[in-house]
């Protein structure tokens, strides 16, 4: 799921029935894993992070420093194989008496660092809590050098132009067949026979161990997309070590979402957040140029699409890149005015913009293509999946019907998870009673598209006494210290107060939308460097 974004409407479309995943190789987590994060933690408690500069690949500033915490690759056996994860801090700058703790950041993913995190600190939006919260961010089991995932060889990876059908043909089908076949078998040969130690379970666990070795009696947490998953797989794991938590962009956890249908119910929250976006441009025609309604604007993206497809902008840039950097636009609202002066532009004769947003980097590195490594890792290891592509088939070909803009580039992404080599873990069920959990505070845009609305109702329905902020009639992914100032003084009260808005039995509040983005004028926007 792109968050995972995970996952409604595909409920009434009939798309995916529990039955259609077989829970072949599902794996039931046996009792040894909850005492080895027991001796994890304890141990982890005794040693400590020792902090100090960071790695100059990390290309982090003087004021954030970094260490490493050690916790088991297997919980089971945590006297066993030790990983390394990389940790950043900057400590609290208000006085020592203010200090609150530690608040650990996860982005999610899965596959996302969070080792930038710190830097917020220099932010207005996050002032009064870096003045009491040291500020730590961390590098998850798999990603970057904290003991990576590896699937695929940078050098294989596309460098050049690529298609993307809306709806494939049965050639082009099995030819993406044959590459998640290929993708699958080079996760289980590069990474070998720990890959099937990355998965949610064990971030939940990780995170217990980070929080002890950060000398945290109790752990304030904020999770974002797919952070939001594992942290509440925490709080049902570890429910008295929670102190404060945050859920930004919540992931749907219920556990027969997990991640098959989470997955399908991105496309139509996608189909609806293109829908905005060509809303927005087509009220702007006077400046882009792409059409006075939403039907026209569509016209003009599948034109420049069929251009493309003809003839690569600089060699490099053909439909399947052009809809990657347009799916962007689901996700923040911030590349809006970005992507459409690129396809003004390029309509217009001009494709360098275009080309700057959208071509794939001229070279690779070992670290190439670790993200997605990570993200197909968890996400396959973490439930079951349909073994049959003819179950992937019924339900993508139906779906692309109503919601093409997303549905098959999604399936592609996932479907490795059908010729998965690693056991399945078995989703564990999120839920708490009264009082097992302080207050946590949940926030959602209405509109998101990756992570859809349904899963904040969801996450709220399980954790009890939890509270949700919504802002309404907005689509970013992701709104904590953002562009709303209305969320963000909810985001401030509740990590300096403990304090979440509205009554019991349900606390909810709304906010008002943030404001759509401002376009400038062509003319104007050639002068910024923002304009490619």
């Amino acid at each position: 799921m792109r968050t995972l974004a995970l996952f409604g409407a595909v409920g009434a479309l009939m798309l995916a029935s529990p039955a259609a995943v077989t829970p072949a190789r599902a794996l039931d987590a046996p009792p040894a894993e909850t005492h080895g994060t027991l001796l994890a933690a304890r141990r982890a408690a005794t040693e400590g992070i020792r902090f100090g500069a960071c790695a100059a690949e990390e290309k982090l500033p003087a004021s954030v420093t970094c260490g490493t915490v050690r916790v088991p690759l297997d919980y089971a056996d945590p006297d066993g194989t030790r990983i390394g994860l990389t940790v950043s801090r900057v400590e609290a700058a208000g006085p020592a008496a203010d200090r609150q703790g530690a608040l650990v950041y996860n982005p999610g993913g899965p596959g996302a660092s969070s080792l930038h995190f710190p830097l917020v600190a220099g932010l207005p939006a996050w002032k009064r809590i870096s003045a009491a919260y040291d500020l730590v961010g961390y590098a998850p089991r798999g990603v970057g050098r904290s003991a990576p995932v590896s699937c695929q060889d940078p050098a294989d990876r596309a460098t050049g132009p690529t298609p993307a059908p809306t709806h494939p043909s049965e050639v082009f089908k099995r030819e993406r067949i044959a590459r998640a076949k290929t993708y699958a078998q080079g996760c289980a040969t590069r990474t070998g026979a720990a890959l099937r130690h990355y998965h949610s379970l064990n971030n939940a666990r990780d995170l217990e161990v980070l929080r002890a070795a950060l000398g945290e009696t109790r752990l304030t947490y904020m999770g974002a997309s797919y952070g939001t998953y594992f942290g509440a797989l925490y709080a049902t794991l570890f429910p008295h070590r929670v102190r404060r938590m945050v859920f930004d962009a919540p992931v749907n956890p219920a556990p027969r979402q997990i991640w098959y249908v989470n997955n399908l119910d991105q496309a139509p929250a996608f189909e609806r957040r293109w829908a905005d976006f060509r809303a927005w441009a087509a009220k702007h025609h006077a400046v882009y140029g792409l059409g006075t309604t939403a039907q026209e604007v569509q016209e003009s993206y599948e034109k420049v699409r069929a251009e493309l497809a003809v003839r690569a902008a600089g060699g490099k840039v053909g439909p399947g890149q052009l809809h990657a950097a347009l799916l962007q636009v689901a996700y923040h609202d911030g590349y809006w005015t970005r992507r459409a002066t690129a396809l003004s532009r390029y309509l217009k004769g001009d494709p360098k913009p275009l080309i700057a947003q959208a071509a794939p980097p001229k070279e690779t590195s070992p670290d190439d293509g670790n993200g997605r490594a990570v993200y197909t890792a968890v996400e396959c290891n973490d439930a079951p999946w349909p073994e049959d592509f003819a179950v992937w088939d019924r339900d993508n070909t139906r779906l692309a019907k109503l919601a093409p803009f997303e549905t098959w580039d999604n399936a592609w992404m996932n479907l490795p998870c059908a010729y998965w080599k690693a056991p399945r873990q078995k989703p564990l069920d999120v839920r708490t009673g009264p009082g097992v959990l302080p207050p946590v505070l949940i926030l959602a845009a209405e509109r998101d598209a990756a992570t859809p609305y349904e899963g904040a109702l969801e996450l709220q329905r399980r954790l009890s006494g939890s509270a949700l902020v919504t802002e309404r009639d907005a689509g970013t992914h992701g709104i904590g210290g953002g562009a709303n100032a209305c969320v963000n003084g909810h985001l401030e009260r509740y990590l300096l107060t403990g304090a979440v808005p509205g009554g019991t039995p349900v606390r909810r509040a709304s906010c008002a939308p943030h404001p759509e983005p401002d376009p400038v004028s062509l003319e104007r926007r050639a002068e910024l460097p923002s304009a490619v």
